[in-house]
């Protein structure tokens, strides 16, 4: 068996999938790693050049774009690894980041799925890698702001948790899909990544179900990736805005509307479509401007 199988997911991200390759398999470890590649149906010969460049990564191509979730699922159905490594295709790992990483899985046999420190090309934190559970009262402060006016609360600061230490270790409910590393042993006895998720939301219904089941999720930041956020998604803007909103809808119904009154829930659903209405006018709006400016030029 291998030490781990990390699992990317290609979409048209010829470039950034290579360097991304290219960071795995310059990583300095003496553990077993398998890569595993989903492609979703790319149009920009990702998989040949994957496979010319990299011929021993296990590639799955898809005739279509099945999205994130079920990808992942299929990766994680062919792997062989003692750890699962959820790794997007816009990242690139430091040398030293899976050996890292999978020694502290292996010190610490309770923690279900873990994540190391996560950051933007510009040097700042990407806040997802490690964050609260979107609870009414999180999104709450989140929304409205008043999670700055109170940065050292860790209850107002409870959806991005920016009252912690990003250099420290610590417990976390959440970790992000771009690297999540998950125990096989969790796996199996939570299930694979949720279906109903075409692309966000899936890593923090995954955690959510993680910790449920008694493991600990757990931030440890004694390496570091880059993440070329959303590099994907670019070409699709009206559907990634619109599933990036419906996540919102299938967490909130899955986890949390059975927990709270009904007016509370009015409220949520209330702010989550109107958040998503907004979000799709701008987008029809900003490509009708498109289309315009397009065809100006073109007279």
């Amino acid at each position: 068996m291998n030490d781990l199988s990390v699992i990317i997911v290609n979409y048209n991200t010829k470039q950034l999938t290579l360097n991304c390759l290219a960071s795995v398999y310059q990583s300095i470890t003496n553990y077993q790693i398998e890569v595993i590649l989903i492609d979703n149906a790319s149009h920009d010969n990702s998989v040949q050049a994957i496979a010319d460049r990299y011929p021993q990564v296990r590639i799955i191509s898809n005739t279509n774009n099945l999205g994130f979730s079920k990808a992942n699922n299929q990766g994680m159905r062919i792997a062989e690894g003692r750890y699962v490594l959820l790794l997007n295709s816009d990242t690139v790992i430091e040398p030293d980041t899976l050996n890292v990483m999978i020694g502290f899985m292996d010190d610490h046999p309770n923690v279900g799925a873990s994540g190391c420190k996560v950051v933007l090309p510009d040097g700042s934190l990407d806040k997802a890698c490690r964050r609260g559970f979107p609870t009414p009262s999180a999104t709450f402060f989140y929304v409205s702001r008043l999670s700055k006016l109170f940065p050292t609360s860790p209850r107002i600061n409870a959806y991005h948790r920016e009252d912690l230490n990003p250099d420290e270790e610590y417990p976390i409910d959440c970790l992000i899909g771009a690297f999540m590393m998950v125990r096989r042993g969790a796996i199996e006895q939570v299930g694979m990544l949720d279906e109903n998720f075409f692309m966000y939301g899936e890593d923090v219904d995954w955690c959510y179900r993680i910790k449920q089941a008694g493991w600990v999720n757990y931030y440890y930041p004694k390496t570091q990736i880059i993440h070329y956020k959303r590099a994907s998604s670019r070409n699709k803007p009206f559907k990634i805005t619109y599933e990036f909103h419906r996540s919102f809808f299938v967490l909130y119904n899955k986890h949390f509307c059975n927990k709270y009154p009904f007016w509370i829930n009015g409220l949520m659903y209330a702010g989550m479509g109107l958040k998503m209405s907004v979000a799709l006018l701008l987008n029809a709006l900003a490509k009708g401007m498109t289309a315009i400016r397009q065809n100006t030029k073109s007279n």
